[in-house]
């Protein structure tokens, strides 16, 4: 991907975010992830096993963004698979299924699990996927956001089948990470850190990689 309309130079830097996708089994994790990333939505769609990731590229300010977007294997067999995946992300959709009540009741556990295995503060979005099927709803808009409202995060629903918000719901999370990482780095070098072990990096025009640590999530 190019960078900013202002061309190649010492000044331009790459990002590179770590996006997790979170919930239960059949919410439609992966055709969210596969609806962003490349305008499919497949009605077969099977339950993932383990661990899979898309990388999506935009534009931020006339810098070039990647989101690694990992689907993460709801079912309960897969956790102890998932839960490593958690290190080192940036970002996090909680997704839950409208029509599926149980979906929306295990999003306090899907939380305490991210919150436990994260190394960073991750800028969360809640997402109730599935608002197309407004006939067979089963949770409301008001207790969406009743919820995300008291966890601090996010809230947006969706639909992968006719594409509803799903590009919004990925880059508010990942503009709210630019955001915050940006701050971040304008106001201390002593936020640089090695690479590998945080999971967000700046590259400038000369190939030369720097990375940065912690931001904290500004409050909704």
């Amino acid at each position: 991907m190019r960078g900013g309309d202002g061309g190649r130079g010492d000044s331009q830097q790459e990002y590179l975010f770590k996006i997790v996708i979170v919930g239960d089994s059949a919410v439609g994790k992966s055709n969210l992830l596969s609806r962003y990333a490349r305008g499919e939505f497949d009605h077969a769609s099977k339950a993932t096993v383990g661990v899979e990731f898309q990388t999506q590229c935009l534009q931020i300010d006339g810098k070039e963004v990647k989101a690694q977007i990992w689907d993460t294997a709801g079912q309960e067999r897969f956790r102890a698979v998932t839960s490593a995946y958690y290190r080192g992300a940036f970002g996090a959709l909680l997704v839950y299924d409208v029509t599926r009540r149980s979906t929306f009741d295990s999003v306090s556990r899907w939380l305490d699990e991210l919150n436990s295995h994260s190394d960073t503060t991750v800028a969360k979005m809640l997402v109730g996927n599935k608002c197309d099927l407004e006939n067979i709803r089963d949770v409301s808009v008001e207790e969406g956001k009743k919820l995300a409202e008291a966890e601090g995060l996010f809230f947006i629903e969706t639909s992968a089948l006719d594409s509803t918000n799903v590009h919004k719901a990925f880059e508010i999370v990942i503009r709210e990470i630019y955001d915050n990482v940006s701050r971040k780095v304008l106001n201390s070098d002593s936020y640089k850190v090695n690479l590998e072990s945080n999971g967000v990096s700046l590259v400038d025009g000369n190939g030369s990689r720097k990375a940065w640590s912690k931001y904290s999530c500004c409050s909704v």
